[in-house]
């Protein structure tokens, strides 16, 4: 962080919100690692914005596959600190998570979502 930035001030995510756009991502490539599945498109923004180019992210945790809340919103903390701290490009994606996401390295979890990303 620069010395003039304050932490609000730093680019971050932006939580992908509404089915049409879950729709739309949903119809690209996937990565798939043992953590997790990435779907993404490239970054166009949403009708009426302006073009401020970050990552667009939504993350899904199932029921089925997780198991109880505590699990799935801890994943899900997991993934948005490690998005929040690695080197994420431009786009709209979605992360369907696995349970390893749970039991995984924090590195190790940061370093697959950069190479997931980058692809």
């Amino acid at each position: 962080m620069d010395a003039g930035q304050s932490p609000k001030q730093l680019k971050r995510f932006i939580a992908l919100k509404g089915d049409a756009e879950f729709r739309k991502v949903r119809k690209g490539p996937a990565v798939r690692t043992p953590y997790f599945t990435l779907r993404k498109i490239p970054y166009k923004p949403r009708h009426g914005q302006k073009y401020d180019p970050r990552p667009v992210v939504g993350i899904i945790t199932s029921k089925k596959a997780m198991g109880k809340a505590v699990e799935r919103n801890r994943a899900r903390r997991r993934i948005r600190e490690a998005l929040r701290l690695g080197q994420i490009p431009p786009c709209k994606a979605i992360l369907m998570l696995n349970p390893e996401v749970l039991t995984a390295d924090f590195e190790t979890l940061k370093r697959a979502l950069e190479v997931a990303f980058a692809k």
